[in-house]
């Protein structure tokens, strides 16, 4: 029979299941919009978004979308692999993943793990490959920082794009709207002897 904690966390790994971890998002993509892009492949039952360690913290590092089966969460993986699934206009498809424990802040403990750890003394052989390690490190999270940042000022402009786009198309409907409704249109095409269709009243 299971202890407590075994079943606490075989009911966790259930959740780990039929989650999907989604990265290369923009900093646009809320709660509401994630939720309601992967909503199309079933019920979203919660959406987490991941802090980011090593770069900008208005981008986060990725998203845990938990769908209501591990069914619904495999179909997600394996649409997005094949088709460019955009999340908030994104020129750049989203990428799905399965996601893993780690991922998750309020994991609990795993039933008969222990963890160990100890101080490394300068002198200690293991000293100078912890060194390395940690150069290694620090130079990637700065070469990720930059890419964070391109990814940044990409989705920024492309925001502002798509702002200057529904502006102006909205203006020519007005202006196409107006025309149609005071007459001008059907005018303008009983001269050319074009055919239009009546005004709007």
């Amino acid at each position: 029979m299971a202890t407590p904690e075994e079943a606490e966390y075989e009911s966790f790994l259930e959740k780990v299941r039929r989650t999907v971890y989604v990265d290369e998002l923009t900093p646009h993509a809320s709660k509401a919009v994630v939720e309601s892009a992967f909503s199309q492949f079933g019920t979203v039952k919660e959406v987490i978004f991941l802090p980011n360690y090593l770069g900008p913290k208005e981008l986060p590092a990725g998203v845990l979308v938990e769908m209501e089966s591990e069914q619904k969460a495999k179909a997600v993986i394996e649409t997005v692999s094949q088709f460019p699934f955009m999340v908030a206009g994104m020129p750049r498809p989203v990428r799905a993943s399965a996601a893993r424990p780690a991922m998750f802040s309020d994991r609990p403990k795993k039933p008969g793990r222990r963890i160990q750890f100890r101080w490394v003394d300068p002198g200690d052989p293991e000293f100078d490959k912890a060194q390395k390690v940690k150069k290694v490190v620090k130079k990637h999270a700065a070469e990720a920082a930059f890419m964070i940042k391109k990814q940044l000022e990409d989705a920024e402009e492309l925001a502002r794009q798509q702002s200057e786009t529904v502006t102006t198309h909205h203006r020519k409907y007005e202006i196409i709207d107006k025309l149609t409704h005071e007459g001008v249109a059907q005018d303008l095409a009983g001269h050319y002897n074009m055919k239009c269709g009546p005004p709007r009243r």
